[in-house]
């Protein structure tokens, strides 16, 4: 049976994603740092392997593993993030490229990797901010953030385009605020209209069937943004 591959499973949306994909019967591959919130709850179907993605090498591992115990994969929902909090006169060099190798780099070299175990009618998502849309409200400090958000949406229209022959498709869902551990980094204090498991249901529909509908295509899903 193909499965569902979520990246940033340890904790918020990509948390919750994995709860719901479980109970709703399907076999799930976790990806996080940290391998052991997903692995101490026991979940039928789930599989968790802790990588970094801002290592080429530790991503280098998964599509033997997807061969070896599925054949194929489905789905995979980049929802893994990295975020750097600071005005843009203090920040360095550093800053921008872990946030680039999180949210960019990592995004790019995981699903080079897993194309040839995917199917072609398969879905890759990747989960966005609206602070990386062209004329949204744009925040203080989120100068890599956002930007990088902005650069993942351009990249799944161009990776929707090279394989339009052949699949699988690309899409991408460019999220307001959500009650995580990330939004509270990004604005403290802030109280969201939304939470984890209530986006995580969203997403989890949209990646099994909205490329049915759509290919290439960045959808804004936001009722409030800070």
């Amino acid at each position: 049976m193909a499965g569902i591959i979520v990246t940033g499973s340890s904790r918020g949306i990509g948390y919750q994603l994995v709860r719901l994909l479980s109970e709703n019967g399907h076999q799930v591959l976790a990806l996080s740092r940290n391998s052991q919130r997903i692995e101490q709850l026991n979940l039928p179907r789930v599989h968790s392997i802790a990588i970094d993605l801002e290592n080429p090498e530790s991503c280098g591992q998964i599509p033997q593993w997807i061969a070896t115990h599925w054949g194929k994969a489905s789905t995979l929902i980049h929802n893994a993030g990295a975020l750097v909090n600071k005005p843009f006169a203090s920040m360095q060099w550093e800053d921008f490229e872990k946030v680039y190798r999180v949210n960019v780099f990592g995004v790019a070299e995981l699903t080079r990797l897993v194309l040839p175990v995917f199917e072609p009618e398969g879905h890759i998502v990747a989960i966005s901010s609206m602070g990386g849309i062209q004329g949204s409200a744009k925040f203080p400090g989120l100068a890599a953030y956002s930007s990088s958000k902005g650069a993942v949406i351009t990249l799944m229209e161009l990776l929707a385009e090279e394989y339009k022959e052949t699949g699988p498709s690309f899409n991408t869902l460019a999220l307001g605020a959500v009650q995580t551990e990330m939004l509270e980094e990004a604005f403290p204090g802030y109280k969201a209209p939304l939470e984890a498991h209530e986006m995580a249901a969203y997403i989890a529909d949209f990646a099994l069937t909205g490329h049915r509908f759509y290919n290439g295509k960045v959808l804004q899903v936001s009722s409030s943004t800070p």
